[in-house]
């Protein structure tokens, strides 16, 4: 399989990968400048030479994986008979630098309720690298003079405008990050109902009182969720030390969250290795 096809199949399928890039050869190596690998904690695509070159570029790309690491980095091999390897001795008698670039799962997030809370926090999630879902019931919050705000968002916005707005739960990735925030409690009880039976999502947050959550607490248990199912659903949202209630306040704090969020996320051990 080719490289790029690699990289987009992965992608697809919301796998973390590293790119491997030959970047600069000097006297001999397997390889000739430019070749690539795509190194996944479970499957690994192309080569960029072999041996102990190859070895140890794999071993430290899965490192940076379990690491959920977001910076590049430079790995730089001497092939040589003298050089201290751990995976066998090549002694092409060259010199090679390699790219490592780690390509992380782009997070997804879905706000249910674009209210004045909703849309200020996807103002502010928009300003990420992610995949952001704004569902609501009433057309009118998503009409364009409202989100045009979000025209010149990084994120890549769908908006999800349905009568029953639990149903935008089925559409989303494993991982994705729910936001309980709609108009009507009974809207509220009805997704976080819902999505305590989708498996998978990365977590679940209400937004409101602690004695509103009392209340759906006792439907859900009545229901038949037990504690574990009910220790996913987080409320009230965002982080401590925030008092303001001003819509903008309250955004800033959830986004913070969710952000920590995303970060701890990243950070997924390692497969076992392939065999070489």
């Amino acid at each position: 399989m080719d490289w790029v096809d690699a990289v987009q199949g992965l992608r697809a399928a919301r796998t973390p990968f590293v790119i491997v890039t030959l970047a600069m050869v000097r006297g001999h190596a397997p390889r000739n400048g430019g070749a690539k690998m795509v190194v996944a904690a479970e499957s690994l695509f192309g080569t960029v030479g072999g041996g102990n070159l190859e070895a140890t570029a794999v071993d430290r790309a899965r490192t940076m994986l379990g690491a959920g690491a977001a910076e590049p980095e430079l790995l730089t091999l001497t092939l040589s008979d003298r050089a201290v390897t751990d995976y066998g001795v090549q002694c092409c008698g060259g010199e090679v630098t390699m790219l490592l670039e780690p390509v992380r799962v782009v997070p997804s997030v879905a706000i249910f309720g674009i209210g004045h809370v909703g849309l200020e926090l996807a103002r502010v999630l928009g300003r990420q690298q992610l995949e952001l879902h704004l569902v609501d019931s009433r057309a009118e919050m998503l009409a364009p003079v409202r989100v045009g705000v979000l025209a010149d968002a990084v994120a890549t916005v769908h908006l999800h405008h349905l009568p029953v707005p639990e149903a935008a739960l089925a559409d989303l990735p494993d991982g994705a990050h729910v936001l309980v925030m709609t108009h009507d409690h009974g809207e509220d009880l009805a997704i976080v109902e819902a999505a305590l039976n989708v498996p998978g999502l990365g977590s679940i947050g209400l937004i409101g009182s602690r004695s509103k959550w009392a209340r759906f607490r006792s439907h859900l248990v009545e229901a038949g969720h037990d504690e574990a199912e009910l220790a996913r659903v987080t409320t009230p949202i965002g982080i401590d030390g925030i008092a303001s209630k001003d819509p903008a306040a309250i955004a800033v704090s959830v986004a913070a969250r969710i952000l920590q969020l995303v970060e701890e996320a990243a950070v997924r051990p390692p497969g076992p290795p392939l065999p070489r």
